[in-house]
């Protein structure tokens, strides 16, 4: 008697019993392929780019997985030794947060369960949801070898990456080096430029006065980190000042924080071209160690750096009476004192972007720190001419722009 075809198509029989069959075949594995054990036979590999532990996949990784398996499958036809990689990644602190969410919703604190414990819950997570993210390529089709499986924090896998730092740390590529970086005070963690989420914010410009010159900031606190001055050097208005020590007056960071004060201080003057003679008035203060496009300058002009916020989001001892002050705090009194001193002329409505973590929402505090770094140049060089000469090719070819724009002024 002929089966009745079923009403609806329902994926859980058809599908799970289908990769049942392909799983069984043990066909994933290359060394299992007849065709892969001729020795003129062509090899071809894609590595999984390993999924975060942070919960479940999206869209993109579907699109990547769908992509890839397509690849595999084709070159696997054609009689090839295919082999697809995959893996899990361990995600660090974005994993961290993830966990602290889960055990805040249950009224825990990392800080009272206690490192050990802490990361017993970390491997939970992992042990939990790694799993899930591998069901889920497996509902995708992915045609990948399951017996070659890694996890970043794998024992073999973290010696290999440890070689292959000290291999690259050797070639001179990875070097160690003081910059201002995007920084979390909350995660406690430095963040790429890609791991930086924007939010518009309504603030205030305030217009101070410094010597000669005025200038408007949305960041006061950030004054005594101040090394120089910047114009634009065809802004006719401020020629005459350009490369030029002048003298300032300034808040005292000594005595009492209940008697605002003034004290004299010299400043130089540079030109940079970074500098928008149409904002504010045409005049910035450099601080080195809080603004990324600062610090920039002060390497084009050899300026020095100093540190006055530390890793917390709150003001050290640089800043004298208004240490230990949280960011926020110290502006509003700051503020207070530029205007019981005279040196705060007006304020203005100001609407901007604020740059914030992508993992907790915290604003961001540029700061001065030791970090690894990989030397770009001579990698972005080849990568540039592989497309440019055709061997690679990018499809659709119009992100061939953003290709080149990003190669070209990678930092």
């Amino acid at each position: 008697m002929i089966e009745e075809f079923l009403k609806a198509y329902d994926s859980k029989i058809t599908e799970d019993r289908i990769y049942k069959l392909w799983q069984e075949s043990g066909y994933f594995n290359p060394d299992n392929l007849p065709s892969a054990k001729q020795k003129k036979s062509k090899s071809y590999a894609i590595h999984l780019p390993p999924p975060n532990i942070t919960g479940s996949l999206h869209m993109g990784h579907a699109l990547n997985a769908t992509i890839s398996d397509i690849l595999i499958r084709y070159h696997r036809m054609k009689g090839e030794a295919v082999v697809w990689f995959p893996g899990t990644d361990h995600a660090g602190i974005a994993a961290q947060n993830v966990v602290e969410k889960n055990l805040k919703k249950e009224g825990i604190n990392k800080w009272d369960l206690g490192r050990e414990k802490f990361v017993e819950k970390i491997w939970e997570w992992k042990n939990k949801y790694g799993n899930i993210i591998i069901e889920q390529l497996k509902k995708l089709g992915a045609s990948c070898d399951w017996s070659r499986l890694r996890f970043t924090m794998d024992a073999d896998y973290a010696d290999w990456v440890k070689k292959a730092f000290i291999h690259y740390y050797e070639k001179g590529l990875i070097f160690r080096g003081r910059r201002t970086i995007n920084w979390c005070p909350r995660c406690g963690t430095s963040l790429s430029d890609l791991e930086v989420n924007y939010k518009e914010e309504d603030a205030k410009l305030y217009f101070i006065q410094y010597g000669p010159f005025v200038l408007a900031t949305v960041r006061p606190e950030t004054k005594f980190g101040d090394t120089a001055l910047a114009v634009h050097p065809d802004d006719k208005r401020y020629k005459k000042y350009i490369g030029k020590e002048i003298e300032i007056e300034i808040l005292d960071v000594a005595g009492s924080l209940d008697t605002p004060a003034k004290t004299k201080s010299k400043i130089i003057v540079v030109a940079d071209s970074v500098v928008d003679p149409q904002f504010g008035t045409g005049v910035i203060k450099v601080t080195p160690a809080h603004d990324i496009t600062d610090y920039e300058i002060s390497q084009r002009h050899n300026l020095p750096m100093k540190q006055v916020i530390d890793e917390r989001g709150r003001m050290n001892e640089n800043a004298g009476k208004y240490a230990g002050m949280k960011v926020i705090e110290a502006r509003e009194k700051i503020v207070a004192d530029l205007k019981a001193t005279g040196l705060l002329l007006k304020e203005e409505p100001y609407k901007h972007n604020i740059a914030v973590c992508y993992r907790c929402n915290t604003p961001i505090e540029p700061l001065p720190s030791p970090q690894w770094f990989v030397k770009m140049e001579g990698l972005a060089k080849k990568a540039l001419e592989a497309v440019k000469s055709g061997k690679v090719k990018i499809i659709p070819e119009n992100f061939e722009k953003a290709y080149f724009s990003w190669l070209e002024n990678i930092r």
